[in-house]
């Protein structure tokens, strides 16, 4: 690991040096263009880039990861972008000194160009005493762990696995008497969010694909979680490829093991730049 790396200046500028993408690629997703200057890459972080962690907070990113993402971008000419639940602040923090293209909060931001400014796709806050009956929720299952985004409140029963059947129904039940229909519960890996219903990774992947350097090419998103079926959905509108990460998702063909094989094709990707 070197402490002394840093980013490219502009992993979005024009004109970057395109890598060869041999070395076994078609072995692992035989449906990849080999140019990336006519793809989009977009990749979901938890359970697809990065491992799951016991908390959100507790992920780790690999350095070698960094420079990936960092070679890769540069050589799609800035169009790879992470597309994740966690709010973009988060992402930028656990990924400094990178600050990418990517969505976030499934799809109430997004910062289609690295570094730029960010476009907020936010409703209305949750009402404080909706988001007060969710708290008593989670407070009858101890070690269940509230993390408020703001625009959507997330309980994670990551150390606690067994409550989840039971918190995951209470939390249904509570939307159900609460007749918003402008929220929906969303169930992910251990995790149980409320979020707004108008918008998701899907609008937001659609969206990120009308901006430059986006527009005109050929997406390929990576997922793992039910979350991310959303995105998957998109895909046919652009011609694009989606590939799952660890389960089978039913009219996916494309599939990883884990997040290390996708670390591992990235770096391919990258022509072996972040091999450590």
């Amino acid at each position: 690991m070197n402490a002394q790396w840093t980013p490219p200046q502009a992993c979005d500028r024009p004109g970057a040096a395109q890598n060869d993408l041999t070395n076994g690629l078609d072995l692992l997703v035989p449906l990849i263009p080999r140019d990336l200057r006519h793809s989009a890459i977009l990749l979901d972080v938890d359970g697809t880039i990065l491992d799951i962690a016991p908390t959100p907070q507790a992920v780790q990113v690999p350095e070698s990861l960094r420079r990936t993402l960092a070679a890769v971008c540069e050589a799609a000419d800035g169009a790879l972008a992470l597309v994740s639940g966690r709010p973009l602040s988060d992402l930028d923090a656990i990924f400094a000194p990178l600050r990418l293209p990517a969505i976030g909060g499934h799809g109430a931001e997004i910062r289609p160009v690295a570094g730029g400014g960010t476009i907020e796709r936010r409703a209305a806050g949750l009402d404080p005493r909706f988001k007060q009956t969710l708290q008593d929720i989670a407070a009858r299952h101890p070690g269940v762990m509230v993390e408020d985004k703001g625009y959507s409140i997330a309980l994670h029963y990551r150390l606690v696995p067994k409550e989840g059947p039971a918190l995951v129904a209470e939390v249904k039940q509570a939307c159900k008497v609460w007749s918003d229909r402008s929220i929906e519960p969303l169930a992910g890996k251990a995790v149980i969010e409320i979020k707004a219903a108008e918008f998701n990774k899907g609008t937001a992947v659609r969206e990120l694909m009308n901006h430059p350097p986006f527009a005109g090419r050929t997406p390929i998103f990576i997922g793992d979680d039910k979350t991310d079926e959303d995105a998957f959905a998109v895909m046919p509108e652009f011609n694009g490829h989606a590939i799952s990460v660890g389960r089978r998702v039913p009219g996916i063909d494309e599939h990883f093991g884990s997040p290390a094989d996708v670390r591992g094709w990235l770096e391919r990707l990258a022509g072996g730049v972040a091999v450590s």
